[in-house]
């Protein structure tokens, strides 16, 4: 299905919704072998009701952007070659951080679970970091999940919003919710997986600005006024 039936057909993007969650359930509880984990089917509830809510925002507003964000593995034939390798070892190695944890937590208790009061504080953490979400997905309807110029879409600069603090606020949030996920579920062990899909994100935000310097016009004159990356003050 292209994309243009996807927005003419609001039953199958619910459809798509529903096997995506039903999956994000199966990859934490099958690895714990159990169904019986109040921590996963916490994070289920959190994800879908923010998924619920994004969904209905973006079929109403911006239909186009819902397309591109539904694509289930982030490759495109204009994305930059580096990006795809890139993206690749992230979407590979991201599926391992809702398996491992019901490995090491439940099934085969590789480590001592993290702090009760830790897991409620990380879920905890999603709530804001979820806002943050809507914001960015608000401001800025070329948030591709790959690099690229959309040329067909007048693709432009966006300076509003969380854009006018960072230039990459997507990535930000993304970032704290990597370890977020992790620390909610109990898992030591995935914190390793969570800092490397950290440094992955970092190169990318990296060449990604690279790219958008050369190629996007407006670009360098918005990265004079909005200096930093990632962190406002740091980088």
């Amino acid at each position: 299905m292209n994309k243009q039936s996807q927005l003419q057909n609001p039953a199958m993007i619910w459809l798509s919704f529903a096997v995506r969650m039903t999956l994000f359930a199966v990859a934490l509880m099958w690895p714990a072998g159990t169904w019986r984990w109040w921590e996963a089917w916490a994070l289920v509830v959190l994800w879908t009701v923010f998924g619920m809510v994004m969904t209905i925002f973006l079929l109403r507003h911006d239909p186009e952007l819902l397309a591109e964000r539904l694509k289930l593995v982030p490759l495109h034939k204009e994305q930059k070659t580096w990006d795809k390798a890139l993206m690749l070892l992230f979407f590979i190695t991201g599926i391992g951080l809702y398996l491992i944890p019901g490995f090491d937590v439940v099934r085969y208790e590789w480590s001592e679970p993290l702090p009760v009061w830790m897991e409620i504080l990380a879920m905890l953490a999603h709530l804001p970091c979820f806002v943050l979400l809507g914001w960015v997905m608000r401001e800025n309807t070329y948030l591709s999940q790959v690099v690229k110029i959309d040329k067909d879409r007048g693709h432009k600069v966006i300076t509003t919003g969380p854009y006018a603090l960072v230039r990459h606020p997507m990535y930000t949030v993304t970032i704290i919710l990597l370890f977020a996920v992790p620390i909610a579920l109990g898992s030591r062990f995935a914190l390793t997986l969570a800092l490397f899909l950290t440094v992955l994100l970092i190169v990318r935000t990296y060449f990604e600005d690279r790219t958008l310097h050369a190629e996007l016009t407006g670009y360098s004159e918005y990265a004079k006024e909005t200096r930093y990356r990632l962190i406002p003050g740091v980088w």
